[in-house]
């Protein structure tokens, strides 16, 4: 029998190394893969000079849908993801209304993800003072972990967890057998810095910057990771901006055995306090974005394996809300969710393809327990990104795909042209266009609860 699809004659970037191979797919797997394959296809590409990746696989994304559909929804930013060769995002269980902290909630989502989503996804939960008591519901719902914000989250029905409610939903989530993600900053430093600094008359993009330093992210991640250490909960730490923070981790899970991990995000790796001067609010986050100096030093560290993965914290909003004279009341969030691939192809040789993958996909399948996802092998999903990654390209808002194109990356040249990405075996982004249908399906983790008795 023919096989659905043959890819002919492309680069296959493998954890590895790279190696020219043909890869056939038959019911959205690979089932096939090896140099100069001989039999039939009902389609077949020839990628001749292009690299094929895995999918990327984005960690953290918000968008917002259910309840504030405006500002993104799963139509839009998984049509963007494709266009930048995703096949897979986490979405973050803010920001959408109702937040996902039930079952309830969790199903509303889904049903909206199910709907519209052109990719594969999976759902964060929450974990806040006010649904300790639903985290097992979530759970046997298929959540991938539970975010929590150890500062204000900016979403009055989305409370951030003070020590004890951490410490307790850590507890929790240890006998679940699922992660813990939290947002690191200080709320008793970005908090009392903000009000000092605005009773001043601080409304500048500087009064910003000097109301979170990364002494408060350094500081909540040294927390965080006590708490999981104590807990034996698995931890990680998003959107972390600064080398000091990483370091941290890297000797948490090195010396002492935490099981720990973190990640950056493009704009960390690209942008600078300068940019957020020029761009203002596009480029507005939090954490905000630091030092020229600290841009290269995450590049080192990303280069030195000290984190897990890459991951855009795509966080949208319409332009409405990105204006304003008072840049605290501005709402945050970076929308680059089209540009992770392109940003890392960039800096080769710097990185190597190989850790591009890894770093994309491979590492967050493994992290959070994914089956069938992260690497290009027989009997995985065909979840594949097809580049030319020596082509160069200015990106502007037409190329856009999210709903408000408000990236603060128009304008750069980036490496790395993607020009087919494929889901499960399914074209759904071919060469600037959406192609195809809504076919995204719920990933669940693998769950191994803790045994009992193995923390207190």
């Amino acid at each position: 029998m023919p096989w659905d699809l043959l890819i002919r004659g492309g680069e296959v970037v493998t954890p590895t190394g790279v190696r020219r191979l043909d890869v056939a797919i038959e019911d959205g797997s690979i089932v096939e893969l090896a140099p100069d394959l001989i039999g039939q296809s009902r389609e077949t590409i020839d990628a001749t000079g292009l690299h094929i990746f895995p999918g990327l696989i984005d960690p953290h994304v918000h968008f917002n849908e259910p309840g504030r559909t405006e500002w993104e929804g799963f139509a839009t930013g998984s049509a963007a993801l494709a266009a930048g060769g995703g096949t897979c995002f986490f979405d973050m269980p803010l920001n959408a209304h109702p937040p996902t902290l039930d079952g309830e909630s969790f199903d509303l989502k889904l049903a909206a993800a199910e709907r519209s989503s052109r990719t594969d996804f999976a759902l964060w939960g929450g974990l806040t003072p006010d649904n300790l008591d639903k985290m097992e519901e979530l759970a046997d719902r298929g959540v991938i972990g539970f975010k929590a914000f150890m500062s204000s989250s900016g979403i009055d029905d989305f409370a951030r967890a003070d020590d004890l409610t951490l410490y307790r939903g850590m507890k929790i989530a240890a006998k679940l057998g699922l992660p813990v993600a939290v947002h690191a900053e200080s709320e008793e430093i970005t908090a009392r810095l903000s009000s000092e600094i605005r009773a001043r008359g601080g409304r500048g993009w500087r009064d910003y910057l000097a109301s979170r330093p990364i002494v408060a992210e350094v500081e909540a991640t040294q927390r965080a990771i006590t708490l999981a250490a104590e807990t034996g909960c698995r931890l990680h730490v998003v959107h972390v901006s600064n080398s000091r923070s990483s370091e941290l981790v890297r000797l948490a899970a090195s010396h002492s055995g935490a099981n720990v991990t973190c990640e950056t995000c493009p704009h960390y790796l690209t942008l600078t306090d300068h940019d957020l001067e020029r761009l203002g609010a596009p480029a507005k986050c939090a954490p905000p974005l630091r030092t020229a100096t600290d841009v290269e030093e995450l590049w080192q560290d990303l280069a030195d394996g000290k984190f897990a993965f890459i991951a855009s914290d795509h966080s949208p909003a319409p332009a409405s809300m990105k204006t304003g004279d008072d840049v605290f009341t501005i709402w945050g969030g970076v929308a680059g969710i089209q540009s992770t691939l392109s940003i890392l192809l960039s800096r080769t040789p710097r990185l190597l393809l190989p850790q591009v993958a890894e770093l994309t996909a491979g590492h967050v399948a493994s992290r959070f327990d994914l089956p069938r996802k992260g690497a290009i092998a027989v009997g995985n999903d065909a979840d594949l990104a097809i580049v030319d990654v020596n082509a160069c390209y200015e990106l502007t808002r037409d190329m856009l795909l999210d709903r408000h194109r408000l990236s603060p990356y128009v304008g750069r040249t980036f490496h790395g042209v993607v020009h087919r990405t494929i889901v499960r075996g399914s074209t759904a982004f071919r060469d600037g266009k959406s192609v195809g249908e809504s076919r995204g399906r719920l990933i669940q983790p693998r769950r191994e609860p803790q045994r009992s008795g193995s923390h207190a």
